[in-house]
């Protein structure tokens, strides 16, 4: 997804990346003290800068990651956001914008961002796969049934489950591919 949106972006490559990455950003804003309102309006924000600047980004060209970089376009958001604020007679917040997002990349964008990223991916790709395809990976991966249970209420076999849950996964991974390291 991400190099379809580099190279030549689709409408339905956009709408995943918003799927897939805006409640993530929300909750980020959320905890930066934005209103609800507010996030909503940065996450916009956000996304027209990923608009502009998404084509020239070259995941090769930068040691970081892609959310890493998403992270430094959504706090330069938030700091000119600010700083208009502060323009117009508004007082900034006494403490630092960074001391306002605690080290998110170690606290929610490790764990929660990759279990959040793939389910909402998932939930994309389920129309992809036969219902029982889906349905063997899903109860072995997300729900964190044994191969054995699944193949048993699903009358298939264990081999079945096992091949289903790697076409699956496998697909996932080639659209998460440059999105999670």
């Amino acid at each position: 997804m991400l190099a379809r949106l580099c190279e030549a972006p689709d409408n339905a490559a956009w709408r995943c990346l918003v799927q897939l990455y805006a409640p993530l950003l929300f909750a980020w804003a959320r905890r930066c003290g934005e209103s609800e309102n507010d996030a909503a309006d940065l996450i916009q924000e956000v996304f027209v800068a990923l608009v502009q600047t998404l084509p020239a980004f070259r995941r090769q060209d930068k040691p970081g990651k892609f959310r890493a970089w998403l992270k430094t376009i959504m706090l330069n958001k938030l700091r000119d956001r600010k700083r208009r604020e502060a323009r117009v007679g508004m007082a900034l917040a006494h403490r630092a914008i960074d001391e306002a997002l605690p080290d998110v990349a170690e606290t929610y964008w490790e764990a929660e961002y990759r279990r959040d990223l793939a389910r909402r991916a998932l939930a994309l790709m389920q129309a992809e796969f036969a219902e029982q395809t889906w349905r063997a990976c899903w109860q072995t991966v997300v729900h964190d049934r044994s191969a054995a249970e699944v193949a048993a209420e699903l009358g298939i076999s264990e081999n079945a489950v096992y091949i289903a849950k790697c076409r699956v996964l496998r697909r996932l991974r080639q659209e998460l591919r440059g999105l999670i390291d």
